[in-house]
């Protein structure tokens, strides 16, 4: 890890601000083909500086404008030093998905944004072996190792929450809910007794903080700056060690049965490292290496699946109305099905509540995020110059009343409503993906990990439901998003109440 900051020489510090500052201002005023596209929250040179700088605050009015002012046609919007591509409308939306991974990649876009070879390490962005075992391995193991799910939830809310007698207790939400989904999560990662222990889960959360964090402030700087600049900024050798110190033990006695036994031994533990280490070849085999990949697999899980329940959270404190409805689905599903991955798929209250949660609020207001790696020319006529970042208006989208009616209105059963009608049963689960429903992507580069999390967030709000009363402090309205360029994040100093069901 580099030098701290503050040791930093106010001469260095001083001469990659002003650095920057040139290039910003080349960037910007470089001719290109991007010319050609109307920009939106910026007007005129130094319009478009002081409107990258009001799309970090402002990003989702910018984008929205451009959608509604624009129709379908691409614009582009001011994003700190550069230009950002933006698409809306079916037809483009398709060609950018549909676009091969030469053209238009969604890992250097990743890279582009996370600045995933800092923060997440150069194996991880080089070798992505842990997405394929994602979304095979861990979505075919979901049934078997549901009863682990539930077993790891049940007693994460108990111990977190500490509910006593009858009581209201207020609960600060986000925190709660990143422990408990890093616990349920880690239960099938590593499996028990690590997932419940306090340093590991510390470092995981904050480890998901770390790598948002710096991804923003390297990104700060131009591309060709980063290292300089990473320097002191990435957290990735001391997460590892600190990491190593409790998968080494692990690892070893398991690399221990693998080459003696093979990949099967009786006992052999089912879970996200066993899977990995079956895959790893080389110096992926190392316990470095494999620490790393369990940290960028909880790096993917904690972040999106903490703020997608809290925000469904705070969605049913603010609703208590829908609580009767939910807890009547479940409990009609357990008493026929019990607690498990199929009772999970029947429930299409609670499915709808979290794919209407993730349609209104959302993680973001981009998605389908590449980067042109060779100049690009859609059907429209538009050139998208190598180098460029394109993504898809998706919140925008979202809120069309072209697209869904009462768009502006969280309807919590919109989605189980329309699931009733004939051949649509499929196409409005949380976890289909569709060039209107964009919260996990869509096409060959949707959220692997979707199934999984689905399924450990509906088995949460089936619990939720029926194992509490939740309401918001003083019966307040429901707390703002916090908003930092195209990311969403629900409000992580709100505070939920909790008591024991009464009825």
């Amino acid at each position: 890890m580099g030098p701290d900051l503050e040791n930093v020489s106010p001469l260095v510090t001083y001469g990659l601000a002003g650095l920057a500052g040139l290039v910003v201002l080349s960037k910007l005023t470089q001719k290109s083909p991007l010319d050609a596209l109307p920009s939106v929250g910026s007007d005129g040179f130094f319009g478009s500086l002081t409107g990258g700088l009001k799309y970090m605050t402002n990003a989702s009015d910018i984008i929205r404008e451009g959608y509604v002012q624009h129709k379908g046609k691409p614009f582009k919007v001011a994003v700190l030093y550069r230009w950002q591509v933006i698409v809306s409308g079916q037809k483009l939306a398709d060609e950018v998905r549909k676009a091969p991974d030469d053209e238009l990649s969604f890992l250097e876009a990743t890279n582009d944004s996370l600045k995933t070879e800092y923060t997440l390490g150069h194996e991880i962005h080089n070798n992505p072996y842990h997405i394929p075992i994602i979304r095979s391995q861990l979505t075919r193991n979901l049934s078997a190792l549901f009863h682990d799910i539930r077993d790891e939830i049940v007693t994460a809310f108990e111990e977190t929450l500490q509910l006593k007698g009858n009581e209201w207790s207020a609960v600060p939400a986000m925190d709660a809910v990143m422990q408990i989904v890093c616990r349920t999560s880690n239960r099938l990662f590593v499996g028990l007794p690590l997932c419940r222990d306090p340093d590991w889960r510390a470092l995981n959360i904050q480890f998901t903080i770390d790598v948002v964090k710096g991804g923003a402030v390297i990104n700060l700087f131009p591309r060709f700056m980063s290292p300089l600049v990473a320097k002191y900024m990435t957290t990735v050798p001391t997460s590892i060690k600190r990491g190593m110190k409790h998968l080494q033990p692990i690892i070893e006695e398991r690399q221990r049965y693998l080459d003696e036994y093979g990949t099967e031994w009786a006992d052999k533990p089912n879970d996200m490292l066993s899977w990995l280490m079956d895959e790893a070849v080389g110096e992926e085999r190392s316990v470095r290496n494999l620490t790393q990949r369990i940290l960028t697999v909880n790096f993917a899980a904690i972040h999106t699946s903490s703020n997608s329940f809290t925000q469904a959270l705070f969605n049913l404190a603010a609703n208590p109305q829908y609580i009767k409805p939910l807890r009547e689905e479940v409990e009609a599903i357990i008493e026929k099905e019990g607690w498990s991955k199929g009772a999970m798929v029947k429930m299409r209250k609670v499915d709808s509540f979290l794919r209407e949660t993730q349609r209104f609020e959302g993680i973001g207001c981009l998605s389908m995020g590449r980067k042109a790696l060779k100049d690009v020319t859609l059907s429209d006529g538009t050139i998208i110059p190598k180098g460029t970042i394109v993504a898809i208006a998706s919140h925008a989208t979202h809120r069309d009343e072209a697209v869904y009616d009462n768009a502006e209105v969280f309807e919590p059963f919109r989605f189980a409503d329309l699931r009733e009608e004939e051949g649509e049963a499929v196409k409005h689960q949380m976890v289909s993906t569709s060039l209107e429903y964009l919260p996990f992507g869509h096409g060959r580069h949707a959220c692997p990990g979707r199934f999984f999390a689905a399924n450990e967030l509906k088995a949460m709000l089936a619990h939720v439901v029926l194992a509490y009363d939740v309401k918001l402090e003083n019966d307040g309205p429901k707390p703002q998003n916090l908003n930092f360029g195209s990311a969403f994040a629900a409000n992580t100093k709100a505070k939920v109440m909790f008591r024991k069901r009464q009825d």
